[in-house]
């Protein structure tokens, strides 16, 4: 028996939505990049770009565990010298929540072409509403 390899034209994408409300922002994230990456399906081949489209919403509910929101920063550098900029997660999370919930589903997710490419077929939302019902997108529980 010889193994399966998909083929970029074989390739079929399913939309998901996930409810962060409550939830860790991290298994959110986890969940996300799994689904982008495509590892649930039974279909998967390494090398071809075979994930599906998600949606999270209500990014602004999603928790973060222990003492997250005060020990853990979000750095950034200018470019300029001395240019280091750091932000709080809890000043980050009550003013961009998607910000926070991209970066972590980026830090998981390949760094390669694929990754990239499985990046833009996220979507991020503050609230409950999305403007993505014409694609009929599947609740994702876990």
């Amino acid at each position: 028996m010889s193994t399966f390899m998909a083929k970029p034209a074989d390739v079929t994408r399913k939309w998901y939505i996930i409810d962060a409300a409550g939830k860790p922002l991290g298994r959110v994230a986890a969940k996300a990049a799994e689904l982008l990456r495509g590892k649930v399906k039974p279909t998967f081949t390494p090398h071809v770009d075979c994930g599906d489209h998600v949606i999270i919403i209500n990014c602004e509910k999603a928790v973060l565990t222990g003492n997250k929101l005060e020990k853990k920063f979000y750095y950034r550098h200018t470019g300029y010298v001395g240019g280091l900029k750091a932000v709080q997660y809890a000043t980050l999370m009550a003013e961009r929540p998607e910000l926070a919930m991209e970066l972590a589903v980026k830090g998981m997710v390949p760094d390669t072409t694929i990754g990239r490419q499985a990046l833009t077929r996220l979507r991020i939302y503050k609230g409950a509403e999305h403007v993505h019902a014409a694609q009929k997108p599947e609740e994702y529980a876990f």
